[in-house]
């Protein structure tokens, strides 16, 4: 097969990569078949079944030896779960008043939250309140 055959390829696998959903299956076969034309334009290719010998070993092997590790490093992020967790302990100013058991807004390093009253009394508004837990964008709060 010539050289620019499989790097036409090799480009048409890299784009169906990124028209589908995060699986990283065929760029590593796109990968394999760029590398695979570069060999063959500079003469390393052999005859046709070693190339293409070539171009499933270097798939299948880079897909077998690199796929999970890069999935597990990119799926590895900064938890937004552990910073908004972080909010437990800290003060927060109640802006409305809120009875007991009721959801209302209070301000915590300058933004606006929604709040849920955890205590059996009521909250006055200004009263300082402490977080007590936080559930998706609700805090919970009790009297300081």
């Amino acid at each position: 097969m010539p050289w620019w055959c499989w790097l036409v390829v090799g480009l048409g696998l890299l784009g169906l990569e990124m028209l589908t959903p995060g699986g990283f299956y065929f760029l590593f076969f796109g990968i394999a078949s760029l590398v695979l034309g570069t060999l063959v334009g500079a003469g390393a290719g052999g005859p046709v079944w070693l190339q293409w010998l070539l171009f499933s070993v270097l798939s299948v092997v880079s897909l077998l030896l690199i796929r999970g590790p890069m999935l597990v490093r990119l799926q590895r992020r900064p938890d937004a779960a552990g910073e908004v967790d972080s909010l437990v302990g800290e003060l927060a100013t109640l802006l409305d008043d809120l009875p007991a058991g009721a959801i209302g807004k209070a301000e915590l390093r300058g933004t606006s939250w929604t709040v849920r009253n955890a205590d059996a009394q009521p909250l006055r508004r200004d009263q300082r309140c402490r977080v007590q837990r936080v559930e998706g964008l609700t805090l919970w709060v009790r009297a300081d």
